[in-house]
């Protein structure tokens, strides 16, 4: 079996509600639906998430990517040996998000292929994973109810709150305020994206201590060298690197430079083959981790989930799979539930997409 060729489909749904965090906001999901073909009829599929505020690319590179790229160069490769088909992709600097997406569809077509589930492939640790919800920046009032609907709606006890706005105050009083709403039977984690200086991380996170945070990720830019250690090493909560570590030698760096107590894997940003090198880099070294999300439509959060529940290290903390709930609509015929606080693996072959075409035809950008 050879790869025959790459498409790439942009298309765009329109968000409920914006979400905004401290680099950005975002209210549509305009992503790319990638689809490797075989010779053999097999397709895989994933889907491609444009973060210019993160990491650079667009739309318009994704697609330029594929065309131009990494169709030529795959082309004729035998999409299960992923160690080769790495080494092609390795030669593209950057474009992090569509190499995640090649390797997430060569996964879905080798589960095809022997007719096992990409879950059960990578390790089929547990059958579910706990789901932890992402608070985008708001008025603490507004976020405090979004938390609450969240949890009386789907079962949802783990919260991930934005902050890092420049009035650092104001994400104080957001958190106290989910804190007392919701009661002391919730987890609350932080997420500033770089928003903070070292100082105002500091500073927040001693004002918070009412609200007992968990965990923060991402305090403060990393150009702040010395006085981002210095928070790190004086943090009296677990620290968590995000889109500093997109790459195994950067999760290195994070965890022995930096000193970092763990990282947070996203399947968008490293697929499954750089993600299980970046879980293992974090299992030899003792750091903790999480799977992570790019607020990621159904597609995505298929893969996410298969990632968690496939391996013992991933399933400790819940997993960031419930910002699909964002997005008006989504391409999958079968919907993914929340139900109990967790979402179930997929067992059918490879990821289990099944695109609804005429959803496709309806929210595509290129016709």
């Amino acid at each position: 079996m050879r790869i025959e060729s790459l498409d790439a489909v942009p298309y765009t749904i329109p968000y409920r509600t914006p979400l905004a965090f401290a680099i950005g906001e975002v209210r549509e999901a305009s992503h790319v639906l990638l689809r490797v073909r075989t010779d053999d009829g097999l397709v895989g599929q994933a889907d491609v998430l444009p973060r210019p505020y993160t990491y650079g690319e667009t739309t318009g590179s994704i697609l330029a990517a594929v065309r131009d790229l990494f169709d030529p160069a795959l082309r004729g490769l035998d999409p299960g040996n992923r160690e080769a088909v790495d080494r092609v992709l390795d030669n593209t600097v950057a474009n992090n998000t569509v190499k995640a997406a090649v390797d997430l569809a060569l996964w879905d077509i080798l589960g095809q292929e022997v007719g096992a589930s990409c879950h059960r492939l990578l390790g089929a640790f547990t059958d579910r994973v706990r789901v932890s919800h992402m608070v985008g920046i708001d008025t603490p009032e507004r976020m405090a109810q979004e938390a609450g609907k969240v949890r009386a709606a789907h079962g949802v006890t783990t919260f991930k709150i934005k902050v890092g706005r420049a009035d650092h105050r104001a994400d104080v009083e957001a958190v106290l305020r989910i804190r007392a709403e919701l009661g002391d039977d919730v987890v609350i984690g932080l997420d500033a994206n770089h928003g903070w200086t070292a100082e105002q991380a500091a500073a927040s996170l001693a004002a918070m201590e009412p609200a007992r945070v968990e965990l923060i990720e991402e305090p403060c830019p990393s150009s702040e060298v010395l006085a981002r250690r210095r928070f790190v090493d004086a943090a009296r909560i677990p620290v968590y690197a995000d889109e500093s570590t997109p790459t195994p030698e950067t999760v290195a760096r994070a965890v022995l430079t930096d000193g970092f107590d763990g990282i947070n894997i996203k399947t968008s940003r490293s697929g499954f083959t750089r993600s299980g090198r970046i879980l293992g880099l974090c299992d030899g070294l003792g750091v903790g981790v999480l799977v992570g999300n790019q607020i990621d439509t159904q597609l995505g959060t298929l893969a996410s989930v298969a990632f968690a529940a496939a391996h013992r290290l991933t399933s400790v903390r819940p997993a960031e799979v419930s910002n699909f709930l964002l997005v008006a609509d989504d391409l999958l015929a079968e919907p993914v539930r929340i139900v109990d606080g967790t979402i179930a693996v997929r067992t059918d072959p490879g990821l289990g997409i099944v695109v609804d075409e005429d959803k496709l035809a309806r929210y595509r950008t290129d016709r």
